[in-house]
């Protein structure tokens, strides 16, 4: 005896034939219909947005990521796993992809960030000024290693009220370095500005979305964006 699985089974067959398709009423030859141009995607009300074409074609040929050559202007010896870290940045700008980099402590998130940076100047991609967005602690550590390791990169400290006077010259830097409560304060003046790369030093400083500093980093216009922090994640998963 046939259970009721293959009753039904019988009555609607995956396959049906074209005379067992007239058989059927309207609205389940709608049905099938409908499942068939469902199987080809031909249905479907959406389409997948060109770049996101563009990436699937680019990962379907991508078989590793290859490591960087240190740029001429680096005045640094990068360790390996520093040069593994500017060679997966690269790798995300190559893609169209943005990044957490989340190495601990005192591994050189700093100098593979300006490694970074430094690569996409002297490749002449860098049509717009990179942002640095950090704590207000850490401005000057900044523009020390950039002037130690990156001396051809010319530079931009945003603090104080001096700063409102550098407004008109932003894109005459190749980094400009200000901190997240500055930030907030000149939000309409940074909003303006287009960079190529946004780097946030202590970026759990964003873990609240619903927190003005990460409204407006997330507003910012920029090709390239980037997280640097030892904590990605300090107390669940919505972080």
């Amino acid at each position: 005896a046939m259970s009721r699985i293959d009753e039904r089974e019988a009555e609607f067959p995956a396959a049906p034939s074209a005379a067992h398709i007239e058989r059927l009423g309207h609205e389940e030859r709608d049905c099938y219909k409908r499942a068939a141009q469902l199987a080809t995607l031909d249905g479907l009300p959406i389409r997948a947005p060109a770049e996101l074409t563009a990436l699937s074609q680019q990962l379907g040929s991508f078989r590793e990521i290859g490591l960087i050559d240190p740029p001429a202007g680096l005045k640094a010896s990068l360790r390996d796993y520093q040069r593994e870290g500017a060679s997966w940045m690269q790798f995300l700008r190559e893609f169209g992809l943005h990044g957490i980099l989340a190495d601990d402590m005192g591994l050189g998130k700093t100098l593979q960030t300006l490694t970074h940076i430094l690569i996409e100047k002297e490749s002449g991609r860098m049509k717009h000024p990179c942002l640095i967005v950090a704590p207000t602690s850490v401005l000057r550590n900044w523009i020390n290693e950039s002037i130690k390791f990156t001396p051809t990169l010319s530079l931009l400290l945003m603090h104080g009220q001096s700063r409102k006077s550098d407004f008109k010259f932003l894109k005459q830097y190749d980094l400009v370095v200000t901190s997240y409560p500055l930030l907030v304060r000149d939000a309409e003046v940074m909003r303006d500005q287009e960079w190529h790369i946004v780097a946030l030093d202590e970026a759990q400083n964003i873990k609240n979305p619903k927190s003005l500093a990460a409204q407006v980093c997330g507003s910012l216009k920029a090709r390239h964006r980037l997280c640097l922090t030892g904590t990605p994640m300090e107390n669940h998963l919505g972080e």
